[in-house]
């Protein structure tokens, strides 16, 4: 009996050790937080990008051959591209981010698979218009419908699958969707009125 006092209380300093993985757990959650602001910093970062670079493209030709350009009626004035592209930009970004949060899966890598395609496309579509629509006329934007025609399905595509990992990123790339569906409405018109 004597000796049952010691040994209960050389159980309880493992007992206690045993409190230190929970202090390491929460050390370990100031990186994972840390790594996750990096991760949508990247995000956005990576459209702004693509959006400056789209920007940079498409100037002169917004200022030179697309200003004196046939275009349809509907056609919004240029002041309002840019804000509309930046808060779009912006919301792609957080979905980006809002999937890549979730468990790594299939559907994950899917969903982030088919945004990067999607976001390929995207960048492809400026240099098309505004850089062919200025070199080979007509024929130019038919080649950039074409290109945001594939853009509006990817998109499509990459709404399905991020609702498969996270809805809320789903629904910020639906205003997305929409406007560049406006956008290839007007690509078509201006590319037949081109003809």
């Amino acid at each position: 009996m004597g000796s049952t006092p010691p040994r209960s209380s050389s159980q309880r300093p493992p007992s206690s050790r045993s409190v230190s993985p929970r202090s390491s757990s929460t050390s370990t959650a100031a990186p994972t937080t840390a790594h996750s602001a990096l991760v949508l910093a990247a995000s956005i970062g990576l459209v702004a990008i693509i959006a400056a670079t789209g920007a940079a493209i498409g100037a002169p030709g917004v200022d030179g051959w697309y200003e004196d350009a046939a275009k349809p009626m509907f056609t919004p004035p240029n002041a309002i591209f840019g804000p509309v592209w930046a808060v779009l930009y912006l919301s792609m970004a957080i979905a980006a981010w809002l999937v890549w949060r979730r468990p790594r899966s299939l559907a994950r890598t899917r969903a982030l698979r088919i945004y990067a395609v999607q976001l390929a496309l995207n960048a492809l579509w400026t240099p098309a218009f505004f850089g062919l629509g200025a070199v080979i006329g007509a024929t130019g934007l038919w080649i950039a419908l074409v290109v945001i025609v594939l853009l509006d399905f990817a998109i499509l595509a990459a709404i399905i699958r991020f609702s498969d990992v996270s809805r809320a990123a789903a629904t910020l790339l639906v205003p997305y969707w929409l406007w560049v569906l406006f956008a290839t409405t007007l690509n078509a018109a201006m590319a037949v009125l081109a003809t």
